[in-house]
């Protein structure tokens, strides 16, 4: 009846050891349940199941069942076998028996279920994706674009250039009927254009008067469904030879991104450089573009050659970089600290690389007040992007300067009070806040007796 009615079931005599095992389900065959007999039941299972056995044997009394316990065989295929167990005390001899439960498909149904929705969730976030660049190129698109609902003929989305054309708000745009955006002379040949695409899903392109003496445009009308709505694309086009004033001003940005106070750099794929800005070229310690037209970025950009390497492979993988710390090395040995934005432009007849540098000075952090700290997370960020080496020594620094100033907080700038608080001697105290940049050390009584040296722990 026990067979029957469990998937297995052991007999477990009083030092641990399965004595006797039935096996009422065939999908244990491959087990290596058979090789149980004469062992001791912890044995069989898996480190992290071996206390729940020894509950289950501690538990077991006679005339009583324990709870369900869930413990995970070794099994010869390489993955474990999950039962579940419960287990009572048998009255006339003191052996236990031990009922189980086979929970290889519902772990198999937990795996597919963890799969499943993971698939889910990688087909959410390309939706995601596609939706966003749909609409950053209905948004950045320069031809003017409507989308109407095509049985209400009212608009549902529109795009700046199209609002810019008609000379409305989006907002006033969006709902109306896409007839009242036109002069009444075009109302019979729109009627006609959208009867058209409800009977064939095709129509000819048209000439049609804008409303408010907008000008004449060409209509191009495209029939497409989403989500089980059928909606038309429009397509505008002006007659009008368009004004030099629409033009981008091209020349006027590249004057301003000259004139920026913070380094801009542009490389071919291979990261030579292309142009630089004269900020670029005070950071580098040169005079002019020429000088570093060709050259690699690398020449100049950071201290070692893994902050360089790892700043590349970044933008490689992302297409842009954000807050990257590194620093830049001059021409005559200056070393200066920057923040790095990247964005990789792939399109266009010539892909590049465009940089922009910010110096950061660790000066600057100082005068202008106490530094906040960095998060754990924000430091783990930069794994991969800094090496290990500076990522411990900034921490330290980082470290030892807040200490250094909340003693000297508590102790209301008593800087005797304030090196006993930290354990250092005076000098070695000074040491540092000259190092961190700490509080105005030229008084006499700041420059330390020469009997008060530091320990050599303190100068570190």
């Amino acid at each position: 009846m026990v067979a029957a009615a469990t998937d297995l079931s052991l007999v477990i005599d009083a030092e641990g050891v399965i004595r006797d095992a039935t096996f009422g389900s065939s999908d244990l065959e491959g087990e290596g349940c058979e090789a149980w007999l004469g062992r001791p039941w912890v044995d069989t299972v898996t480190i992290e199941s071996r206390p729940k056995i020894a509950a289950l044997l501690k538990d077991a009394a006679p005339g009583a069942v324990t709870r369900w316990r869930q413990v995970n065989h070794v099994s010869p295929t390489g993955i474990d076998l999950p039962v579940r167990y419960a287990a009572m005390r048998l009255a006339k001899d003191g052996q236990i028996l031990v009922l189980g439960r086979n929970l290889r498909a519902m772990a198999s149904l937990q795996r597919t279920l963890a799969e499943t929705q993971q698939a889910l969730e990688r087909d959410y976030l390309r939706m995601r994706g596609a939706e966003t660049r749909y609409r950053l190129l209905f948004q950045l698109g320069s031809e003017p674009v409507l989308v109407v609902d095509a049985g209400t003929r009212r608009v549902t989305e529109v795009n700046p250039a199209a609002a810019r054309l008609i000379g409305r708000a989006d907002k006033r745009i969006v709902g109306q009927d896409v007839v009242d955006l036109f002069d009444a002379t075009s109302l019979r040949d729109l009627e006609s254009l959208f009867a058209g695409l409800r009977v064939t899903g095709q129509a000819t392109d048209l000439d049609a008067r804008l409303g408010a003496r907008r000008g004449s445009v060409r209509v191009a009308a495209s029939l497409f469904r989403q989500e089980n709505v059928t909606s038309v694309l429009l397509r505008l086009a002006s007659s009008e030879p368009a004004s030099a004033e629409a033009e981008p001003p091209r020349a006027g940005a590249l004057a301003v991104i000259r004139s920026l106070p913070e380094g801009f750099v542009v490389t071919d794929a291979g990261r030579r450089i292309l142009t630089a800005n004269p900020a670029f070229l005070d950071l580098v310690q040169l005079a002019t573009e020429e000088q570093v037209r060709g050259q690699p970025l690398e020449r100049w950009l950071g201290r070692e050659e893994s902050e360089a390497a790892a700043l590349f492979t970044t933008l490689a993988q992302h297409g842009s970089v954000r807050h990257f710390p590194s620093y830049i090395r001059g021409a005559y040995g200056t070393v200066e600290e920057v923040e790095v934005a990247a964005v990789s432009a792939t399109g266009g007849g010539q892909p590049c690389l465009g940089f922009t540098l910010r110096a950061t000075p660790r000066r600057a952090a100082v005068s202008g007040g106490r530094e906040l700290p960095r998060s754990v997370e924000q430091m783990t960020e930069l794994v991969g992007r800094v090496s290990m080496k500076n990522l411990v020594r900034e921490s330290t620094d980082l470290i030892e300067r807040l200490c250094i100033e909340a003693a000297l907080r508590i102790t209301r700038d008593n800087r005797a009070s304030a090196a006993e608080m930290l354990g250092l001697s005076r000098q070695g105290l000074y040491a540092k806040m000259r190092r961190y940049g700490i509080g105005d050390l030229d008084t006499p009584e700041d420059m330390g007796r020469p009997d008060d040296m530091g320990r050599p722990e303190d100068m570190g």
